[in-house]
């Protein structure tokens, strides 16, 4: 019946957690999975690092083996897509024809990746790097031998990528628009330790550069990147990494609240109550930034997913989840917690030029986040921190020998920054 039935619209990873969290909670209803991807759900932070390069096998990315769904009942239709979702009669219609009822719909859509409007964007080895089929393309054009590769884009996807590449001996030069990489991410004490391990490791880092077209030979391939200025970079491959954009239009279609990203409230609901979205598609109140915010990230993806599940069971309750994020590059772990945009002032410990520190962001004199390289303990009391409340001062963290494993176990609690979990692109 329909009552009883759940459709998944989207099988990443917040949709499978989604559907996992529901036969954790007992639901004992239909649950259905549709994902556009052949190979089913998979693990995407390994395609940019250890899939890349060839140490993570193409089993080992898959979130499940096949039996796995049997084993729970969730039905999994991969290989297909919702071509349009009917809330009057609560049905959904695939692509290949089919019509599911449903008595919750859950959008868990994700996003893509932006491309550049620029000539030549369409050129064979101008490519992106989102899915598994992305990942098995650029990997089987990295496995040969030393290519020139440009990378667009001085994101976590786009770093990753340069950094794997390097590691597999090819020449790698990054082009970014903004005056600094990872701008948006990171605190300059951390961006700036990144690109000078990029640079020390031979990787080509131009900062405050756009570029203006791709060029290529007779065949359709690119040959070269053009940037402003005139100046031209030779390429084999580019991997343009811009950023993404939330897959909102089976929302809008079906005439739910949108704008960057479907829009819902604290508890991941749509303008339509029996309709949820969850993951990269969905634009939510967030305690810590204090608005709507999307989030990128698996953390976000899962937590967000347990909240969907308790709400269709009856259990609901406010998702302010703490959202925290990891990226590696080299021998250098980063890790996030909280979120450190509109910091107004910070507080390193630790030495950045050894390749271990920790930045604490503060925010009128309050912690919001907590920048971590190589300091995983730090992370660790950080996010415990974070999602307790804590007064932790600017002041206190500058006192000599100063060190986050000494402070009481317990913080200061504040309500309004309590959460039920423990469990980070932000778009404003």
């Amino acid at each position: 019946m329909a009552a009883h039935a759940v459709v998944v619209v989207g099988a990443g990873q917040a949709g499978f957690d989604t559907a996992c969290a529901l036969r954790g909670r007992g639901f004992e209803g239909r649950i259905t999975l549709v994902g556009d991807e052949a190979p089913g759900p998979c693990d995407r932070p390994p395609l940019s690092k250890g899939y890349l390069e060839g140490t993570v096998p193409a089993e080992a990315i898959a979130l499940r083996p096949r039996s796995f769904y049997a084993e729970q009942d969730i039905q999994l239709l991969n290989g297909d897509r919702v071509a349009s979702v009917d809330r009057e009669r609560r049905t959904v219609l695939l692509a290949s024809g089919l019509r599911l009822p449903y008595g919750s719909l859950v959008l868990a859509t994700g996003s893509r990746p932006r491309t550049l409007p620029v000539p030549g964007a369409s050129l064979t080895g101008v490519m992106s790097l989102r899915g598994l089929a992305d990942a098995e393309e650029l990997r089987l054009r990295l496995s040969g031998p030393p290519r020139s590769l440009v990378v667009v884009g001085a994101g976590f996807i786009g770093m990753e990528v340069a950094a794997t590449a390097r590691g597999l001996g090819h020449a790698v030069t990054v082009v970014e628009a903004q005056s600094r990489v990872l701008a948006r991410a990171l605190t300059p004490e951390v961006s700036d330790r990144f690109v000078a391990e990029h640079r020390a490791r031979g990787v080509r880092v131009l900062t405050g550069r756009e570029v203006t077209a791709f060029r290529g030979d007779g065949e359709g391939r690119v040959q070269v990147v053009e940037l402003d200025g005139g100046e031209r970079i030779a390429a084999d491959l580019v991997v343009v990494g811009v950023g993404v954009l939330p897959n909102q239009e089976l929302a809008l279609a079906a005439d739910l609240l949108v704008g960057d990203g479907v829009v819902v409230d604290a508890r991941l609901r749509t303008s339509d109550p029996d309709v949820f979205a969850v993951g990269d598609c969905a634009r939510f109140p967030s305690p810590h930034a204090g608005r709507h915010i999307r989030l990128e990230s698996v953390q976000n993806a899962s937590d967000q997913a347990k909240c969907v599940a308790a709400a269709i069971c009856g259990e609901p309750y406010a998702y302010t989840a703490l959202p925290w994020f990891w990226s590696q590059q080299y021998a250098l772990r980063l890790q996030i917690a909280g979120l450190t945009a509109g910091h107004d002032e910070t507080v390193t410990v630790g030495d950045p030029a050894e390749g271990r520190f920790s930045v604490f962001c503060f925010r009128a004199g309050r912690l919001v986040g907590v920048e971590s390289v190589n300091r995983p303990a730090d992370h660790g009391i950080a996010r415990r921190l974070l999602t307790a409340g804590t007064d932790l001062s600017p002041a206190t963290v500058r006192q000599p020998g100063f060190d986050l494993k000494t402070l009481p176990r317990t913080p200061t609690v504040r309500p309004s920054r309590t959460t039920t979990q423990e469990r980070l692109t932000v778009h404003a």
